[in-house]
């Protein structure tokens, strides 16, 4: 056998502090919970066709799904919690408009650091240009005391971050979606990929261990998307690649065990089309039965209006909307 080829040896990295680093997203600039009021006079005054009554038909799904004991589904990409998103999908949490919630690995790295210290999005740029970016080590030994959290107690990803965060009492715990989905009591799951986040780059981090938790919350997905077979909703926001492939392959696990009927509710929402979220959430998995919407916007605006929908409708246990 040929020499090895050389590595890098990450024992030699420099990180910085978290605190320190400049962040885009900060805790006084995220949103807040949308009212109640006005909602039915706006969604009313709506066209009664294409996207506006697209956007009708998935809240009543949602809301009759909620009704139903049906799960409602919610997979998101880091960068909803990027563009201060948290308290919207908290109190969607609260009020039991999310049964489980699925991130890529992206996802609790920007939960703790908002937890940690009421800030997270670096700037990439500035520390691409001197090797300072994704270099925080309260970051990587958070995720590195997840991982061990999650295979000492053989549970996934998302249920150990939501231990540790609840131990550490950390001062922004209320911006946490993980702390939430514990508190709750529901299904917080990370579907990582290895080597695509600023944690592998610390030698703390251990891809075997995080990818073996990581597969246990695939199958808690899969087990939860059984349940949701004939009126559950599963909502894709802003993952391009990683949650749709993940989620096609537990909806085949589900179907393949559970032979459930299926008859299914999904939605994309993203700031562009992408092939992945429309192909495998929106239609591959409605093509036997249910309905699949797509919707492109802002997140930062999108998802607040889905949110003032539901609040707003919730009560309604038949179609919340006139036609």
């Amino acid at each position: 056998m040929k020499n090895k080829f050389e590595t890098a040896d990450l024992t030699r990295i420099k990180t910085i502090k978290l605190s320190k680093r400049h962040s885009l997203a900060r805790s006084e600039n995220l949103a807040v919970v949308p009212p109640s009021t006005g909602a039915r006079r706006f969604f009313d005054s709506l066209p009664g066709f294409l996207k506006a009554d697209d956007l009708r038909r998935l809240i009543d799904a949602i809301i009759n799904a909620r009704h139903a004991g049906k799960p409602i589904i919610m997979m998101c990409g880091g960068h909803v919690i990027k563009v201060g998103l948290s308290p919207v999908l908290i109190d969607l949490i609260k009020n039991d408009f999310i049964t489980a919630l699925c991130f890529n690995g992206a996802g609790i790295i920007h939960d703790s650091e908002m937890a940690m210290v009421g800030q997270t999005s670096e700037d990439v740029a500035a520390g691409l240009a001197d090797g300072s970016f994704g270099m925080s080590a309260e970051t990587a030994d958070f995720f590195a005391e997840v991982t061990t959290c999650a295979n000492d107690n053989n549970i996934g990803l998302g249920q150990a971050a939501g231990e540790i965060l609840n131990k550490r009492k950390p001062p922004f715990a209320d911006l946490s979606l993980f702390l939430a989905c514990r508190r709750r009591n529901i299904p917080a799951l990370v579907h990582i990929a290895v080597d695509t986040d600023i944690v592998c780059q610390h030698p703390v981090y251990n891809p075997a261990a995080a990818a073996r938790a990581s597969h246990q919350d695939f199958k808690i997905l899969a087990a939860q998307i059984a349940r949701g077979e004939d009126g559950g909703v599963f909502i894709n926001i802003g993952s391009a690649v990683i949650l749709p492939e993940v989620f096609l392959k537990a909806l085949t696990v589900a179907r393949n065990i559970y032979k459930k009927p299926h008859r299914i509710v999904t939605a994309n929402f993203d700031m562009i089309s992408h092939y992945r979220p429309s192909v495998n959430v929106v239609r591959r998995p409605t093509l036997s039965g249910g309905q699949g919407f797509n919707f492109t916007g802002h997140h930062e605006i999108m998802i607040p209006l889905l949110a003032w929908g539901l609040k707003a409708f919730h009560k309604n246990k038949s179609k919340a909307f006139k036609g």
